[in-house]
């Protein structure tokens, strides 16, 4: 199952979703968490040193062999600049198996705090005034496009901040999309922007409360978020603790429990292959035609095959 974690930014969305990580792999089941965020910042939430590199190379800086490697023997992809970032699979593409024996996970796995990460890597001096830091999330939306996650699985990617994840069609890969809201007027505003956007598509949101102090703070989400408000953590000393850099024991019973109830909650959703597919078509058709057919000279709609079928028939079909 693949999850997003999104919010206003300080809403503590990288903390949420390095403890979900880190409790979905402390219950045994296979998860990899993504760094989707401009700031990078998951790897010191699961416990990397401030001052410490992560160890594997971002997915960003090997794009041209990602594509490589994920386009196979495709024939509606003659090449690696022929592939762009929304480049559907077909008959002859690569997929992934979660955690799988392959070239992507083996390269850019590593396990920081007993969870296996990937980083999309950070903006550098070379961008700065030429280029937007979804252009480096690319890797990552070919990454789940070519991805064929079983039940119990889970791939967990802490997103850029605010509505600013709108600026790709990666929001649409996730089954379910947690929005983590403090009880704020501010906070509420990313809320709204965001609740209005997934429901043109049909994306799934549920609202996780946090910081919350009290009853009042309580009340306050309840009247503006209704029926969306999932769960809530309460203000964390472990995680205050974790971000000073002391160990404070376990997280508290209410954060844990919050936790279970977001991982049910992502069980209990039915996975839709067939959408998920649609969805990587119309942005490969939309980015086709604004940008895509212009760089690359090529005219990308035909990269679109209609006979492939996504989910594990396709696994099933090159057997």
């Amino acid at each position: 199952m693949r999850v997003a974690f999104v919010g206003k930014g300080g809403s503590g969305k990288t903390t949420l979703s390095a403890l979900f990580s880190r409790h979905l792999a402390r219950c045994g089941a296979p998860v990899v968490a993504v760094d989707g965020d401009i700031n990078q910042h998951l790897a010191h939430a699961l416990g990397l040193g401030e001052q410490e590199p992560f160890a594997g190379p971002p997915l960003s800086t090997r794009t041209g062999e990602i594509k490589d490697y994920l386009r196979g023997t495709n024939p509606r992809i003659p090449s690696r600049d022929a592939m762009v970032k929304t480049t559907p699979p077909g008959r002859g593409s690569r997929l992934l198996r979660l955690l799988g024996d392959d070239e992507l996970h083996s390269r850019h796995v590593r396990v920081v705090g007993g969870v296996p990460l990937m980083v999309t890597g950070a903006f550098d001096e070379s961008d700065l005034g030429v280029a937007c830091y979804h252009s480096r999330l690319g890797a990552v939306e070919l990454y789940l496009n070519h991805l064929v996650d079983g039940p119990g699985e889970y791939v967990v990617v802490d997103m850029t901040a605010g509505a600013d994840a709108f600026a790709s069609g990666l929001f649409t890969r996730f089954d379910l999309t947690f929005l983590v809201v403090e009880p704020t007027l501010k906070s509420l505003s990313v809320y709204r922007q965001y609740r209005d956007h997934a429901a043109e598509f049909g994306v799934p949101v549920a609202v996780v409360g946090n910081k919350v102090t009290g009853e009042d703070d309580l009340d306050f989400l309840r009247s503006h978020v209704g029926g969306d408000l999932l769960a809530h953590c309460v203000l964390s000393p472990f995680v205050r603790a974790q971000e000073q850099g002391r160990d404070h024991g376990e997280l508290e019973p209410h954060n844990a429990r919050t936790l279970d109830r977001l991982r049910a909650a992502v069980d209990a959703r039915p996975k839709d292959w067939a959408a998920f597919h649609r969805h990587a078509v119309e942005f490969h058709l939309r980015n086709a035609a604004a940008w895509a057919d212009a760089a690359t000279g090529l005219e990308l709609a035909t990269q679109v095959d209609p006979e492939f079928r996504p989910g594990p028939q396709a696994f099933a079909a090159l057997a």
